[in-house]
Formats: structure tokens, C-alpha cells, sequence
């Protein structure tokens, strides 16, 4: 949430005549929040009632992990507070997964599971769900996992919860809650209230003195930008810094589109199927300093690559305090802590106000066209440059890329200019992530999104079939292959053979329409171009089942040679 909005408000709304379920539903409507994600049970069943008849849009998933992951992807495209409910113990387990990548990615999720009422703990109750039964470090207390946990006892609990709530949901950055309440607590009554708390989210910033000597560093030479998924609401800023200062510009995976990709000073993404445009620039030109903006510097961001290390310091700005200068303990680091539009706006005022000229000879991401089809199985790059002339240069749908080669093929290949087009999980990175996270990312742009996926992946956990029942219009294009092709090129890159990787070709289109979906199968690179029309022109969730060339190499070389170094370096 960005930290220049105001956080929601929680208002006067329980009365003694209301039931705890009610309350909490109220107080979730106060918070802003439109979407409530999950699967139900039982134990869940009272909140689960005062969901669905309050005007929060209920949408019933097949697997609690899809529910999480598409609530991430909610949240994302809303920019609100999305809620995930489960039933009681193998509900709340299966929805751990997902619930990781929200706090890892950095969203506002507000998990709400029932737990076994009081007077029954520890005599076996079915799927019983407390102390006895459950691990209570991270699943039912603040840590790892939640920014904030509680157990609801009593309604009179209520306004501190809210508070607290409010209080996470205000903050920039991510927030995960979750609010454990008793199957008992749920139908009892409310007899407290609580008065009304407008909560500001603070606009994280520094000194005008410390923004006067960064610009005073950045002004006695070459430097560098590179840009992450946290500064993805300065875009405008950063291309402003960019264009008056000359510097050149490098995103993340994740900060892909932020500064348009077709941009003259655009030198490549890094990390994870990054360009070697940009190991070009640092090794012919290596910046004095580099402005990181909104980006962890973690592994599929850097590799941790000694090469990306500016000749003097890294100036890097972050909301959290904890993350400059944790991927490079080895560099010097200016640490700022601040909003980074906030941040880039004061920057501006330091510096002149005409333009500069451009670093001359800033090399370029390579990018590779193929003029002919093959007759064969279609290759992962036909399939892409198709994908960026129909797609990302012929609509406005928003890209989400699975873990693995679909990440791979789309971070190297995909061009994007404007932010918030392309997203994919690079922390927690679990398979599932995108081809469930495009069902709450499409719902609640009300309009299309793609996730590009693997066969695996697709045959994990998919959720076609929620997409089918509230009918809405996610498309997903599977790179079919029969096989983990990443683990299969990675492994062997490694040196390791005859791994069982390999999957029976499944028909993905039968699949489809089996649950009530539409789908085209694509077996030559001929056919590409008409079928991604008919899937973005089709009003119903809709699959393109792709029979790719498994053995084009992803460009993945750079995450195995990282691996083979971590194996070498105990």
C-alpha cells in the first residue's frame, strides 16, 4: 500500500446484539477490504456466512495454497488488504505455502482460520487445531510467517485486534495477520465497541541534509540506477532522475517495467535470466556509485555477483532498515531509509533542472527475433516474441511467470514500458504461485491476465475451475514439455544425469474443458499467433496447451553456476 494513502478507518459498528463472525467481517469492511479468498469447512462456517452475506466479494477456491497465492496477486493489482479463511487443521497447514510468498513478496493479507473451542482442547476433536495438536511458534504468534497473531477469546478482544490490524495494514510494505478464532468464539456475542481511529500511513523519508550529500555523490560522476518491485509506485520520479542525470538504469526481475525496458538508457534486467548487457556496462564502465531503489539485492536479484559492486558506494534506499547493505556486507553502503518516491522527488530538487546528456555507448539487452517457423515442436523463443507482439504490445493485460524455465524464458525475453505488467515470485518462489495468482489478479482487474506456466506446475494446483464458476477471464499459456525442464537443464549443467524429471505429456485443453474452460492446442510454430488471439478475444477462462522443444536451453546458466559456487564454497 503506498505510504502516501490514508489507512482505513475502524468505526463505531458492534452493538451487543452482534455476533463475534459479524463483528470481525464489519471491522474487515471498515479496513477496506473487498475480496475474501478461501475454502471452507465446519469450523469456519459462522465467519464463513458473515462473509458471504456482507459486501465483501467471497470467491470459494478448490486448494487453500491457490486461495493465498491469488489473494497476493489481488492484493497487488488492488492495492487493498485481501482476506484468505480456512477450515481448521489441514486447511490452515495448506494455506502456510501461499501465506509465505505473501509476507516474502511484500502484500497485505489478513489470514483468518476457526480453531477448536476451549472446552474441547486436547481430547481429540476432529481436525483439532490447538496447542496440543499444532505447533504454536508462527502459526498462532507474531514471527516468521505473521507480522501479527492472535487467538480471538472473548468479543472484547475486538478493539485491540482492530488497532493492531489497522496499524499493520497503515505501514508501507508487507503485512501478514492472522486472526485465529475459536469455533465457539465465532457465534458468541459482541458486547464491546470501540471508537473511531483514523490512522495516517507515515511518509518514510530522510533529511534534507542527507539527500543534499547523496546528490552531492551522484553529482561527481558516472552512476547507476537499479531499480526494484519496492519502487514501483515512483516511476515517474525515477525516469525524471534518469533523464536529467543521464545515468543508466538496471531493474530486478520483479522491477521489470518500472523504467521502461525500450528506453535509450535501459541497459537490462539482473539476476535470474538476466541480460549480459548489464555485466557489459559494469565491466566497461563501473559506475562510482549505484542508487538501488526498492530492491532486496537477493540472490535471483544479484547473485550476490561481486561485478555489480560500484568503484565507490551503493546508495541504496529502502523502507525497511534491515536491507541496505545485506546482500553486499563486503561494499560500502550509504543506508537510507525512506519511501522511495518520496526519496526521488527531494533528489530532484538537489539536482539541475535540464536534462544532461545520456552516457554515450550504453549497451543494449540482446534480443533475439526469428524471422522463420520450425515444423516441429514450437521453441520457447517463437513462443515469446509472440507473446510480446500480441500481448504485452497488443493489450494491457497484466503477465505473471511461474517458477522456473516460464520465469526464465519471460524475464529474458519480455519487454515491458510501463510498471505493474509483469509479476513474478523471486523470494519465496513456490510452483503454484502464478497459475493460481492469476485467477485473484484477474478478478479483480476485471479484465484479462496470463500466466505463463509449465506443465508441472499446471498440473499442481490450478484452479481453472474457480476461474470457470465466478467466470472470470484468466488465461493460461502452458509450456508443455513432459517434463521439470529447469531441474532436467540445471541438474545436468551441474553434472548430474539420469534424474527422473520427466512427466506424461498431458492434454491440457481436454483438461480445460473438462471443468467448463476453452483451450487450443498448439503443436507448430505456425499456429502461434492465431491461437494467443482467440485466447485474449475469449470471454471464458481459457487455455493454450503449447507442445514446446524441450531441448532449448533456458538461460538459466547464471543460477546454476551460482548453486555449483555454493556447493564449492562450504
Amino acid at each position: 500500500m503506498c505510504s502516501e494513502n490514508i489507512a482505513p478507518s475502524v468505526g463505531n459498528e458492534v452493538t451487543a446484539s452482534v455476533s463475534v463472525a459479524s463483528a470481525v467481517v464489519k471491522m474487515l469492511e471498515k479496513m477496506g477490504v473487498q475480496y475474501a479468498f478461501g475454502v471452507s469447512g465446519g469450523a469456519i462456517a459462522p465467519l464463513w456466512h458473515s462473509l458471504e452475506n456482507s459486501s465483501i466479494q467471497v470467491v470459494h477456491f478448490r486448494h487453500e495454497a491457490g486461495a493465498a497465492f491469488a489473494a497476493t496477486e489481488a492484493h497487488f493489482t488492488s492495492d487493498r488488504p485481501v482476506v484468505v479463511f480456512t477450515t481448521a487443521g489441514p486447511g490452515i497447514t495448506n494455506a502456510i505455502t501461499g501465506l509465505y510468498a505473501a509476507r516474502w513478496d511484500g502484500a497485505k493479507v489478513i489470514f483468518l482460520s476457526p480453531s477448536t473451542s476451549a472446552s474441547q482442547r486436547g481430547m481429540w476433536a476432529f481436525q483439532e487445531t490447538s496447542a496440543y495438536t499444532m505447533p504454536s511458534a508462527d502459526i498462532f504468534t507474531t514471527g516468521k510467517l505473521f507480522h501479527y497473531a492472535t487467538t480471538l477469546e472473548s468479543g472484547e478482544q475486538l478493539p485491540e485486534i482492530a488497532r493492531r490490524l489497522g496499524l499493520g495494514l497503515a505501514r508501507p510494505g508487507s503485512f501478514v495477520a492472522h486472526l485465529s478464532i475459536p469455533t465457539a468464539v465465532q457465534t458468541s456475542t459482541a458486547k464491546t465497541s470501540w471508537s473511531k481511529v483514523n490512522l495516517i500511513a507515515p511518509g518514510v523519508t530522510v533529511s534534507e541534509e542527507t539527500v543534499s550529500e547523496c546528490a552531492e555523490l551522484i553529482s561527481r560522476g558516472k552512476f547507476a540506477i537499479w531499480v526494484g518491485f519496492g519502487a514501483r509506485n515512483a516511476a515517474k520520479e525515477i525516469r525524471q532522475l534518469a533523464e536529467t542525470t543521464g545515468a543508466a538504469v538496471m531493474c530486478s526481475p520483479r522491477g521489470k517495467g518500472i523504467f521502461p525496458e525500450d528506453h535509450p538508457q535501459f541497459i537490462g534486467s539482473t539476476g535470474f535470466a538476466g541480460h549480459k548487457s548489464v555485466l557489459r556496462y559494469m565491466q566497461q564502465s563501473r559506475p562510482l556509485h549505484t542508487l538501488v531503489l526498492g530492491t532486496r539485492l537477493g540472490e535471483l536479484t544479484s547473485f550476490w555477483n561481486p561485478a555489480m559492486i560500484p568503484l565507490q558506494s551503493f546508495l541504496h534506499v529502502d523502507i525497511d532498515p534491515e536491507v541496505p547493505g545485506t546482500a553486499y556486507p563486503i561494499a560500502q553502503t550509504v543506508a537510507i531509509q525512506s519511501d522511495v518516491k518520496l526519496f526521488v522527488r527531494s533528489l530532484l530538487k538537489h539536482l539541475p533542472k535540464s536534462p544532461i546528456e545520456t552516457q554515450q555507448s550504453l549497451p543494449k539487452p540482446e534480443c533475439e527475433i526469428f524471422s522463420s517457423f520450425n515444423t516441429g515442436a514450437v521453441r520457447p523463443e517463437v513462443l515469446m516474441n509472440a507473446i510480446q507482439q500480441i500481448i504485452v504490445d497488443g493489450s494491457d493485460a497484466l503477465i505473471i511467470a511461474e517458477a522456473g524455465n516460464s520465469f526464465a524464458w519471460g524475464n529474458y525475453m519480455l519487454r515491458f514500458a510501463q510498471p505493474e505488467r509483469y509479476r513474478v515470485s523471486t523470494g519465496f518462489g513456490a510452483m503454484g504461485h502464478a497459475v493460481t495468482g492469476v485467477v485473484g489478479a484477474a478478478l479483480v482487474r476485471n479484465g484479462k491476465a496470463v500466466a505463463i506456466v509449465g506443465d508441472g506446475a499446471m498440473l499442481m494446483n490450478s484452479e481453472v475451475s474457480t476461474a470457470v464458476k465466478y467466470k472470470i477471464p484468466a488465461v493460461w499459456i502452458v509450456l508443455n514439455d513432459s517434463c521439470y525442464n529447469m531441474c532436467a537443464q540445471g541438474t545436468t549443467m551441474q553434472g548430474f544425469n539420469n534424474l527422473d524429471i520427466e512427466i506424461p505429456q498431458g492434454d491440457f485443453v481436454k483438461i480445460a474443458q473438462g471443468m467448463g474452460a476453452d483451450g487450443i492446442r498448439i503443436e507448430t510454430e505456425s499456429d502461434i499467433q492465431l491461437a494467443l488471439e482467440k485466447a485474449m478475444l475469449s470471454s471464458v477462462p481459457f487455455v493454450v496447451d503449447v507442445v514446446i522443444d524441450p531441448t532449448r536451453l533456458a538461460p538459466i546458466g547464471s543460477r546454476i553456476e551460482n548453486l555449483i559456487l555454493q556447493n564449492t564454497s562450504v
